[in-house]
């Protein structure tokens, strides 16, 4: 689930030439852009799985990485090139789920699962201002300056204030969003600034320019749009959950007589704002989808045909990003894939969209032979109307370089660069050039995939060494190691035979044929209600 909104910041006072730098510097970018991300470099320093990576807010000095070691690190990007993280932070006791920095990059925010303990952590980010230093040895190891353990299980994600350093969001599978606010005097009751709801949540986003706008997402599959001021304080002054707008995320297959719900498992908004099986594109005004992100076509306009690989996400949890490094909009979308690779598309005007997007009636949708191209649909129920939201089916680049699930990938705010990190220990940079104020001398990014190949006997081996070991995914031996990393890639190699080819509306089936499915969503809205 993915919200976008665009804004028109041109305006008629503005002097021609203005104008034409404007047009140039777009249109030298989209060119960059349009040769694809082919030169990368692996950032090394993890002993496990990276789960999560997020740029410090505005000039994205710093990259956050942090994953199932039980740490959390810091790249400096305001180094001439970089090799080594520039900082760490200790603290976490399990798998680090995910990073936030707060509004002026004062803090960093972690939120970890593990053990007895489902914590957040805070770090101060503010005392690290020198520049030129760029191993972890050199700046030693920060621990955390505060603690927050109000959830009762797997925090699943958190978002910071768009102004406020102290005030942040948790979503967790213990059904609880939780506000936290630290400033003196601003604090509410653990009960006021707590919503329970009857789902796990598995997402949670602050809208980045309206400070009481923020959009959850949970296991359901139901994705809405809240205010703070209706979600949280005394009970007098709660409505609805906090709920203004649900968003229809339901789909429809012609040949099957109920609903799916899949299950949405992160959200996110662009830079200014606007917003399952395939990445979902929505404004944040319309509760319709307007486009879904596939890997239908490679980025030149080859159909994909079997046995080749593409787009998919359905094994592990994934994070993507919107940007546009150099750009005054975010017109680009980056998302990680099953099939070994990270994704970017191009994301057209919304007005486009809306055009391009077909409403069909119930009964049209059934009595009527639609194309190819017209196989799902959105829709809020079973005789509702259909919206079948264009799809953008050739991304603008897949970046390669990994060698199982990519689950993260963050865009850099002004820089050409996207990071991407999963399965592996390794972080993998992107970049359309070979050299960048951050970095140089960038290697061409190798053209072609793993496979997923037929489980043999020595994967059966290696995949029940690392099942039954000490630590699935964790490897404390020397960071090259390849022998602990390939056991945790055989791991995933199984997860992806055994569930990489389920059918969306066998596991999540919801409409009149499947009533139990009916009754939970009911019982949700009537938990909102309250």
């Amino acid at each position: 689930m993915h919200m976008r909104r665009t804004l028109n910041k041109f305006c008629p006072t503005e002097s021609l030439t203005s104008r034409s730098i404007h047009l140039a510097r777009k249109d030298a970018l989209r060119k960059f852009y349009e040769c694809g991300f082919s030169y990368s470099r692996k950032l090394t320093a993890h002993k496990s799985c990276v789960n999560y990576l997020a740029f410090s807010r505005h000039d994205g000095r710093w990259l956050a990485s942090a994953g199932d070691d039980c740490r959390v690190l810091l790249w400096d990007f305001s180094q001439e090139d970089v090799f080594c993280p520039g900082h760490a932070f200790a603290g976490p006791m399990g798998n680090v789920l995910a990073l936030d920095f707060s509004a002026t990059n004062q803090y960093l925010y972690s939120c970890f699962s593990g053990g007895a303990d489902d914590v957040i952590l805070k770090y101060d980010v503010s005392t690290l201002r020198e520049v030129g230093s760029s191993s972890i040895g050199e700046r030693g190891w920060s621990s955390s300056v505060e603690r927050y353990g109000d959830h009762d299980d797997s925090v699943r994600a958190l978002t910071c204030h768009p102004y406020e350093d102290e005030i942040f969001i948790s979503a967790s599978e213990d059904g609880k969003l939780i506000l936290h606010d630290s400033r003196a005097g601003g604090r509410m009751s653990a009960a006021q600034g707590t919503l329970q709801h009857t789902a796990a949540f598995t997402g949670v986003q602050h809208h980045p320019v309206m400070e009481h706008v923020f959009a959850t997402c949970d296991v359901h599959g139901h994705v809405c749009l809240r205010d703070t001021r209706m979600t949280f304080g005394p009970l007098s002054r709660r409505s609805n959950g906090g709920i203004v707008r649900v968003y229809n995320t339901k789909l429809s297959r012609k040949s099957a007589g109920y609903l799916s719900n899949p299950e949405s498992s992160s959200l996110t908004f662009d830079r200014d704002g606007g917003a399952h099986y395939f990445p979902t594109i929505y404004a944040m005004s319309d509760p319709h989808p307007l486009a879904i992100c596939t890997g239908r076509n490679t980025p030149d306009g080859t159909p994909i045909s079997p046995p080749q690989r593409t787009y998919t996400n359905s094994c592990t949890m994934k994070s993507g990003a919107f940007g546009g490094p150099g750009m005054d909009e975010d017109d680009l979308y980056g998302a990680g894939s099953d099939d070994f690779r990270a994704y970017v598309w191009r994301i057209p005007p919304l007005m486009t969209l809306q055009g391009l997007r077909q409403e069909i009636t119930s009964h049209d949708w059934y009595a009527r032979e639609w194309p190819d191209t017209v196989v799902l649909a959105f829709a809020e129920g079973k005789w509702e109307s259909r919206y079948v939201p264009y799809e953008i089916s050739m991304p603008l680049a897949r970046l390669n370089g990994h060698k199982s699930i990519v689950n993260s990938v963050a865009i850099h705010p002004s820089l050409l660069h996207i990071a991407t990190s999963g399965v592996e220990r390794q972080i993998i940079l992107h970049s359309p050039t070979p050299s960048s104020p951050a970095v140089q001398n960038l290697l061409p990014t190798p053209p072609t995939v793993r496979m997923l190949q037929p489980q043999d006997l020595a994967a059966q081996r290696m995949f029940l060494r690392a099942l039954f070991g000490p630590h699935p995914t964790l490897h404390e031996d020397d960071v090259e190691d390849d022998e602990g990393e390939n056991e945790t890639i055989s791991l995933f190699d199984h997860i992806l035979r055994a569930e990489g080819e389920a059918d969306v509306f066998t596991i999540r089936r919801w409409g009149e044929d499947s009533a139990e499915d009916s009754e939970e969503d009911s019982g949700d809205d009537e938990d909102e209600m309250r």
